[in-house]
């Protein structure tokens, strides 16, 4: 792949994180993507996100299969380590490195093409096995490598950049990640950074299988009128459930305040929040909630954004398994091959 690579002096006053990156070094070389495309801004997201939590780039394994989406995990964590993968099949190559060393976050990168059609299954199994992961997908609607022809998750009813109607029912992929199981379940837009950033900070925090769908129009074959996945039908039908922020692990900061009612919290840092209370009409630890209300908004063509679900006591596929502490591919020959008896043993104890 022919990329364009950033020059390597900066500003030495740029702010620094607490292990002492820039933003810089969470970058990667010059998107080739069209100007415009939503992608760049997801990639500038996952970049905000991973610098304000101070991670360090080597600690990162970022994954993706085939499309423009799967192009982008060369625009960030350029230091970080990266495999593209065949179409659809990232999920599975994820979930053999997550077994082989489960110290690496795992970012799974991904589009409506690549997940919700050959990679449908791939998808399916990886979030029911409960895999350690942030797995995102760059939601579009149309496959744009091959000039625009609309993807499973294209809605019913929505026009092409030509004029032709979809007549295939849309695959929610967010409606599958709660029916399968997922304990961390989010939609965001790429033009929302203020949502999307936190979204992805909680997701890279929460242990097990992490899914946020982020719709990112198309600017070349689908930003027009007659398309749901476009810049402006976005932000017209945008239905947040939630506001968010995310604070790394400190002592809690307790208020308690009436609903509808604004109050003034000073966190960790010095600065302050002003909290407004909304209803109390939607929990995110309801799956089966979750559930009807994206039903019930879709049939108002309404697009739900936020975390839609979580589950705080979550187990990952380490834990189904129980597998050791210590990385696999860090165990000799002797702790991988423990001799006849070990096998004998584990022989008798099926029987």
């Amino acid at each position: 792949m022919t990329f364009l690579a950033k020059p390597q002096f900066h500003h030495p006053q740029l702010p620094k994180n607490a292990l002492g990156y820039t933003h810089r070094d969470y970058e990667g070389a010059i998107s080739t993507l069209c100007a415009g495309c939503g992608h760049d801004s997801i990639s500038a997201a996952i970049i905000e996100a991973c610098f304000e939590l101070s991670i360090a780039p080597h600690r990162v394994a970022k994954l993706s299969g085939i499309g423009c989406s799967s192009k982008t995990p060369t625009y960030f964590l350029g230091n970080s380590h990266g495999f593209n993968s065949v179409h659809g099949r990232m999920p599975s190559v994820l979930t053999g490195a997550n077994l082989a060393n489960r110290d690496l976050i795992y970012l799974g990168i991904s589009g409506d093409g690549d997940s919700a059609s050959i990679g449908f299954g791939q998808f399916a199994h990886a979030i029911r096995r409960g895999v350690d992961m942030v797995y995102i997908v760059e939601n579009n609607g149309v496959y744009g490598l091959t000039k625009g022809q609309f993807s499973a998750t294209a809605d019913l009813g929505s026009r092409s950049k030509r004029g032709l109607v979809n007549t295939d029912s849309a695959i929610d992929l967010v409606g599958i990640a709660l029916q399968l199981g997922a304990s961390f379940v989010a939609r965001s837009f790429s033009g929302d950074k203020k949502q999307l950033v936190p979204l992805i900070k909680a997701a890279i925090e929460h242990k097990g299988a992490a899914f946020i769908d982020v719709i990112s129009p198309c600017i070349a074959f689908n930003n027009h009128a007659g398309s749901t996945k476009s810049f402006d039908y976005v932000r017209e039908h945008n239905e947040a459930v939630n506001y968010l922020d995310f604070i790394t692990g400190r002592p809690p900061i307790k208020i308690d305040y009436a609903p509808g009612s604004v109050e003034l919290v000073e966190q960790h840092d010095g600065t302050v929040l002003a909290l407004r209370k909304l209803d109390a009409d939607y929990d995110v630890h309801d799956r089966v909630a979750a559930m009807g209300f994206l039903q019930h908004h879709a049939a108002k063509s309404q697009i739900v954004t936020g975390l839609l679900y979580v589950t705080p006591e979550s187990e990952d596929l380490h834990g189904h398994l129980n597998t050791v502490e210590a990385p696999l591919n860090s165990l000799g020959e002797k702790e991988l091959c423990p001799g006849a008896a070990a096998l004998e043993q584990i022989n008798a104890g099926m029987r």
